[in-house]
């Protein structure tokens, strides 16, 4: 590491140690940093456990029937992404549906019925790795993978007919992630299918038009991949693929889909990882000045590179005053156009917002099953309205938060960056 480098990330521990002793503005200890509370008025509004959102009660609505199938003894799955287009028009997609547990009531989720446990999005007798597991005695159907929604949670589209492309294998668990580029003023839809290793891009209208990797294929290489997460993209199309759950590397991808370069590697000592070592490539994002901000979730850590590979920085997205037995499992994040960095993290069940140096700037979130309560932001976006919504994997279920009128706009998740029209 160079001297510059090592004297930014002196300054950084520093900066870190001075938040650490002096409450950041608007929180307990602090002065007000907005809100009626910074003009006089009362604010009486606690940020725990949702924030500095309510909640959309009946969001989204329930699925209705047609003449294919219906929903009768099934509910909601695991949710792997959400999109926001646009306030209207809100991208899913879920790992398939799953059948009513005895006592469970229509439309109800997984998380909210204690006794069911979690929303599982693998075949019954397979694990997340494809391995032999304990059977629980019933299965998921892949109906409704992908659909759209509108403000009021009603379905106004879905593409049936990728149903069975994520049924292809019984280990197959369904899309893991959905995206648009920022840039692409045509608007394809990016799908990815981490358990069969492959990426899908279909036109706007459900048409499909690239698959990078083979189907049920593991590997590393320019059209293999292990488990891939998430993608994004620089201005002229260039893109980054970050691979994965078994791969440990960003994987970089001219505008026509041509393998172009990758770095990564698992770690030399376990028990002391550095630059450029990998344990599950989770989410990639990439800021307005070019630079990746790389989720090492199995390090609960952000790796950050030059859009070459270069390593940059690294920093820690847990707080040196946690316990050791506090386990996190880092899940998405995101940066706004105001330039924070947003992170979901399941065990504390927070969303946490970072600058771009690493430094922690606030949190909020809460467990439980409670509407407005978090077990895995899997998903994170928001619309134009600055509206949050999140596919909360473990639990079964889509959540929508609308900001509360007042609240310090410094809380408030941005939007994410689009260049693209409005439907």
């Amino acid at each position: 590491m160079s001297g510059t480098r090592s004297w930014r990330t002196a300054m950084l521990v520093v900066s870190a140690l001075g938040m650490a002793a002096c409450p950041p503005a608007g929180e307990e200890g602090g002065a007000p940093a907005g809100g009626p509370g910074a003009t006089g008025e009362r604010w009486s509004y606690q940020d725990w456990p949702t924030g500095p959102y309510q909640v959309v009660p009946n969001w989204p609505q329930p699925l209705p029937d047609n003449a294919d199938h219906n929903h009768e003894g099934y509910t909601w799955g695991s949710f792997g992404g959400v999109y926001a287009e646009s306030p209207d028009k809100i991208w899913v997609a879920m790992r398939g549906e799953l059948p009513l547990q005895p006592g469970m009531e229509p439309w109800q989720s997984y998380g909210a019925f204690g006794q069911a446990g979690n929303a599982q999005p693998n075949s019954d007798g397979i694990s997340a790795t494809c391995e032999p597991a304990n059977t629980r005695g019933w299965e998921r159907r892949f109906k409704h993978s992908i659909f759209v929604l509108n403000r009021e949670g009603a379905l106004i589209d879905e593409w049936p007919h990728l149903d069975p492309m994520f049924e292809a294998q019984r280990c197959g668990r369904g899309p893991h992630m959905i995206k648009m580029s920022p840039y692409d003023q045509e608007k394809h839809v990016w799908i990815i299918d981490d358990q069969l290793h492959v990426i899908y891009v279909f036109t706007y209208d459900g048409q499909l038009v690239r698959t990078h990797g083979e189907l049920g294929v593991r590997g590393r290489g320019p059209n293999t991949f292990d488990r891939p997460t998430d993608v994004a993209w620089l201005p002229d199309g260039t893109y980054f693929i970050s691979d994965g759950y078994g791969g440990t590397r960003v994987a970089k991808f001219s505008p026509e889909g041509e393998f172009i370069m990758d770095w990564g590697q698992a770690p030399v000592d376990r028990e002391n990882p550095g630059p450029n070592e990998f344990n599950t490539v989770h989410s990639i994002a990439i800021s307005e000045d070019r630079t990746l901000f790389v989720l090492d979730r199995g390090h609960a850590r952000m790796q950050v590179f030059d859009e070459n590979g270069t390593f940059l920085d690294m920093w820690p997205l847990t707080s040196p005053h946690w316990p050791e037995n506090q386990n996190t499992l880092m899940v998405n994040h995101f940066i706004d156009t105001d330039g924070f960095i947003w992170v979901g993290d399941a065990p504390t069940s927070r969303i946490l917002k970072f600058d771009q140096n690493g430094n922690h700037l606030y949190s909020w979130g809460a467990p439980g099953t409670q509407a407005g309560r978090l077990n895995c932001s899997h998903g994170i976006t928001t619309d134009q309205e600055r509206n949050l919504y999140l596919a909360d994997c473990f639990a079964g279920r889509l959540q929508k938060f609308a900001p509360i009128p007042g609240a310090d706009p410094s809380k408030i998740a941005g939007q994410i960056l689009r260049q693209y029209p409005l439907p």
